[in-house]
């Protein structure tokens, strides 16, 4: 997973980006929030990123803020939400417009986003009520948002409920890596 690209912004195309990093240059598409924070072309950046695997492509996907990259990954979970209408739904709204929106099951003002109808507005809410919080709603166990939820897909991979992981995870001591992570998650569900 490439979780991090810094280089030097060379273009912009809404919503495609495209970043020269040791001579490469890297197609990365992003929300218009993370696009309309960026400085001019020329100038080093930073992107927190998601790669989308699929049987015709690689698709790279960035984000200026790491809770970006959070709520992008729960909502391409929701049954129906691809990358474009997830990043339709960030581009229109901010991470805290979304979850108050979700929170008030406000069904008219999400299906005002290009690409969402009553049906997925209301799959959206029924699938992220409890699952969208900021990073300031972080228990003290962790130390950011990717890395808890790396460490959460890597225990989902190796066959955990999520349910689990993520209690677990959350239990963690403070600071750690991301395979430090890991490990004492392992431990905690071991000795459960």
């Amino acid at each position: 997973m490439i979780s991090q690209i810094s280089g030097v912004l060379i273009g912009k195309a809404p919503p495609m980006l495209v970043l020269e990093v040791n001579g490469i240059a890297y197609e990365v598409e992003a929300p218009m929030s993370t696009i309309y924070d960026l400085p001019e072309v020329g100038q080093k950046v930073t992107l927190h990123t998601h790669l989308l695997v699929r049987e015709d492509a690689h698709l790279l996907y960035g984000f200026n803020k790491s809770g970006e990259k959070t709520v992008f990954r729960q909502l391409l979970k929701v049954n129906g939400i691809g990358a474009k209408i997830a990043l339709a739904i960030l581009s229109a709204l901010s991470m805290d417009e979304l979850k108050s929106l979700v929170d008030a099951e406000d069904i008219a003002r999400l299906t005002k986003v290009p690409g969402i109808g009553r049906k997925t507005a209301e799959r959206l809410i029924l699938e992220l009520r409890d699952k969208l919080t900021g990073p300031d709603n972080l228990p003290n166990g962790t130390s950011s948002p990717s890395i808890v939820d790396d460490a959460i897909s890597a225990l989902v991979s190796l066959g955990y409920s999520e349910r689990e992981a993520r209690a677990c995870v959350l239990r963690v001591d403070e600071g750690l890596t991301l395979s430090e992570t890991i490990r004492q998650t392992l431990q905690l569900i071991s000795s459960s």
